[in-house]
């Protein structure tokens, strides 16, 4: 029988094959080879008991691509979630989520949640910095109640993994959507001005025919550890229509005398926010190449 997991929990999986959902364990196989099944994987399974919809996982089916962080297999797009305010968007963060998804070559739309809380000129600073970049940018408020039919709508048919910082509203935003997921919501501390973890473990919804999303425990940093630091300019997407300017071949726009892409930075044709983050990581990714 073939099912998609679409829980996780301490070793248990939960596979539904459209009908039912069967709560099984991995063979001892895939602990030999080191493979962990993921959420979002297809897989073939035994049933061991009908009455208790229990089984045995037997076999992964090829996946089409795979997460790290979020730990979630054969995702359509990514709809990553930050708040415009309260707390502030960590840029740097979100460059880092865009770039990893770049190189699984998972397509990305951003959500700033809570517009509620600030006025247009963020709004319109942060949508310009990403539009420019060729990312779709959403606004929304849980709050309100506003900007979510347009989330809803671009989830149709897809298999949507949202990710983003804790307390940003994720699990509000899949309440609102899908009210039967139940998702654990929290206050984000005073004191740290970070979300508490709320969300536990991936876990998937039936949302849609065909429609599926993914609510995620929120992460606080990411690393891009098998990324060399020559190839990273290949995951900014904005930079391609200006390396023709560059005078060196293989350019990586940084400390380079004539450069396309750092003189379209100087006439603010890039963001300048999106190009320090580059450098950082740029240089981050270097320096670990020498240990």
């Amino acid at each position: 029988m073939t099912g998609k997991i679409i829980k996780g929990i301490a070793g248990f999986y939960y596979v539904d094959n459209g009908t039912d959902v069967y709560e099984c364990k991995a063979k001892g196989v895939f602990r030999n080879k080191k493979i962990k099944p993921l959420v979002g994987d297809n897989v073939e399974f035994t049933v061991l008991s009908e009455a208790e919809k229990e089984g045995n996982i037997d076999k992964i089916l090829p996946r089409k691509n795979e997460l790290v962080r979020p730990a979630v297999a054969n995702i359509d797009q990514a709809l990553v979630i930050f708040s415009i305010t309260h707390p502030e968007p960590n840029l740097n963060l979100l460059d880092r989520f865009l770039v990893m998804m770049e190189v699984q070559d998972v397509p990305v739309k951003i959500c700033f949640n809570k517009t509620d809380l600030t006025g247009d000129e963020e709004r319109d600073r942060l949508g310009n910095i990403y539009s420019s970049a060729g990312y779709p940018v959403y606004f929304t408020s849980t709050y309100e109640n506003s900007g979510l039919e347009a989330v809803r709508e671009l989830t149709e048919g897809k298999t949507t993994v949202l990710a983003g910082p804790s307390g940003v509203g994720k699990s509000s935003i899949t309440n609102l959507l899908f009210p039967e997921a139940g998702m654990e919501t929290g206050k984000i501390s005073e004191k740290i001005q970070r979300g508490k973890h709320t969300t536990r473990h991936s876990e998937l919804f039936a949302i849609g025919k065909d429609t599926y999303m993914m609510d995620t425990p929120g992460f606080s940093s990411m690393y891009l550890e098998e990324l060399e630091c020559g190839n990273l300019k290949d995951y900014f997407p904005e930079f391609a229509a200006y390396e023709e300017d560059c005078k060196f071949l293989g350019c990586v726009h940084v400390g380079e005398p004539v450069c396309g892409v750092k003189e379209a930075v100087h006439q603010g044709k890039i963001s300048e926010s999106r190009y320090d983050n580059y450098k950082l990581l740029y240089q981050e990714l270097k320096d670990k190449r020498r240990y």
